[in-house]
């Protein structure tokens, strides 16, 4: 008989029933609040088009490197998911092996949020399988075309209030621009701004991309000088369209303060393809500088994902391109590697930079401690393999008994997955009642202290460190 996938109302509680108690009235207060989801990577043109949402293989499963990855761990090979857009096999066949793989995902956090997505969103009751395959992808997809499950309605009945994209800095921003002026339209999308692609010179078109922005807006200069220019215009073209940060998707958290003749020489080796060993280190250091001296003076925060050994497979990304679940994570540095940006710009006033990492090991070491100094430093939420339960449980706890509550970021969603949004924002909200449900439980926390806590770590902290 298939298992029932009904949501227990208790789930990620404490099992101890006296601290699970507190811990349920305490995600009373914030169970309801809407959502504010400063950084993801949902497109804006989802909800200026307001089209029906795809078939559930192409909604679900093909563009989410959670789910794909492990499934092509246990030998599924990328093609038969429909990754990197690749269509030698029908929705309906890729709906098949994610079924027949759904076990693989047991105690993972992608099972919890699409658990949640199914049977919250969708009105599944029973847990996917080989066998039911056909009959949940009718199900799903009967709901797509319905009215209801659009995408501005999902965005209303999600109860989201302010979602932030992740955008191309040449990006013309139509989208947004057509959100903003659409009366209709009640919620808050706003683009930030995502130099990788200009910032790394090993990165795939690079040249051709800096080419193009010294020619649409670097005011007529040329060079270094304009690519700088170029740079900083299109961010104030970013703040005119509403965006509240910028995301900095690097290697290393490490800065360098270069002259500008040598930096000017990169630069120039870069454009000519003739760059030395150490280049593009040296060049992306500077320019994670130069960021953050321009969010000092555009008010943009600057957010920070470093750590992470991109496109890890070669002949995966030369078939599949990016993002197609072979970003492998990798040990860094803050306390060295922002020491130079930090001692120019780590008390200037309004700067806000929020560290993320994907190594445990960093948060009571590194991060806690420099944010528990410097005022413009947070401790971004756990992000990508961290963003599970026990992570959250283990980075509340590794933190706030060196930073406080006060200098982390809010919940991050960090999803290209529109569907899991509540999801991931109900498991956050339910691992922080859970986390001070035991202090107020150890007399560490009055219970009232604990639910003004909750409301600011819930919807204080992002409006705040976002500006919002």
């Amino acid at each position: 008989m298939p298992t029932s996938i009904a949501a227990d109302p208790h789930r990620l509680l404490p099992a101890d029933p006296a601290v699970r108690s507190i811990a349920r009235n305490l995600l009373d207060r914030v169970e309801n609040l809407p959502i504010i989801s400063p950084h993801g990577h949902v497109d804006a043109s989802i909800l200026a088009d307001d089209t029906a949402f795809p078939d559930p293989a192409t909604l679900l499963v093909s563009p989410d490197h959670y789910v794909t990855r492990l499934i092509h761990a246990s030998g599924v090979p990328l093609e038969e998911l429909r990754v990197g857009g690749t269509a030698e096999v029908q929705p309906r066949q890729v709906w098949q092996r994610f079924c027949e793989s759904w076990p693989l995902f047991d105690g993972t956090a992608s099972a919890y949020w699409l658990r949640s997505a199914f049977h919250d969103v969708f009105g599944l009751t029973e847990e996917l399988s080989g066998a039911n395959a056909d009959e949940t992808f009718d199900l799903i997809d009967s709901k797509l075309q319905e009215p209801g499950f659009s995408p501005r309605h999902l965005f209303k009945d999600f109860n989201i209030e302010v979602l932030a994209t992740t955008d191309d800095p040449l990006d013309d921003l139509s989208a947004h621009a057509s959100l903003a002026a659409d009366a209709s339209f009640a919620g808050k999308v706003v683009p930030t701004f995502r130099p990788d692609g200009y910032v790394n010179i090993d990165a795939p078109g690079w040249a051709d991309r800096v080419e193009k922005l010294i020619t649409t807006s670097a005011d007529g200069l040329s060079g270094y000088g304009a690519y700088i220019r170029g740079l900083e215009n299109r961010r104030r073209y970013f703040v005119e369209h509403g965006a509240v940060s910028a995301d900095h998707g690097v290697r290393t958290p490490q800065t360098l303060k270069l002259t500008t003749a040598d930096a000017e020489q990169i630069f120039e080796r870069a454009r000519r393809g003739e760059g030395v060993a150490g280049d593009r280190d040296a060049f992306e250091a500077h320019m994670l500088y130069e960021m953050a001296r321009m969010s000092t003076q555009d008010g943009l925060v600057m957010t920070l994902h470093p750590g992470i050994f991109r496109n890890h497979h070669p002949g995966t990304f030369e078939r599949f391109g990016g993002d197609s679940g072979h970003d492998i994570p990798f040990p860094v540095s803050f306390t060295e590697g922002l020491q130079p940006l930090l001692a120019d710009f780590g008390t200037a006033k309004d700067f806000h930079l929020v560290l993320f990492t994907v190594d445990e090991t960093v948060y009571s070491r590194e991060l806690a401690p420099l944010a528990g100094f410097y005022p413009s430093v947070y401790i971004g939420a756990p992000w990508w393999f961290l963003d599970a339960p026990d992570a959250m449980q283990r980075y509340r706890a590794a933190v706030t008994e060196t930073a406080g509550f006060s200098r982390s970021s809010g919940f991050i969603d960090d999803t290209r997955a529109f569907c899991s949004i509540p999801a991931r924002h109900d498991a956050s909200r339910r691992v922080e009642a859970s986390f001070l449900a035991r202090l107020v439980a150890e007399h560490r926390v009055s219970e009232e202290r604990a639910h003004e806590l909750i409301v600011d770590i819930v919807d204080g902290a992002p409006r705040r460190v976002f500006k919002l």
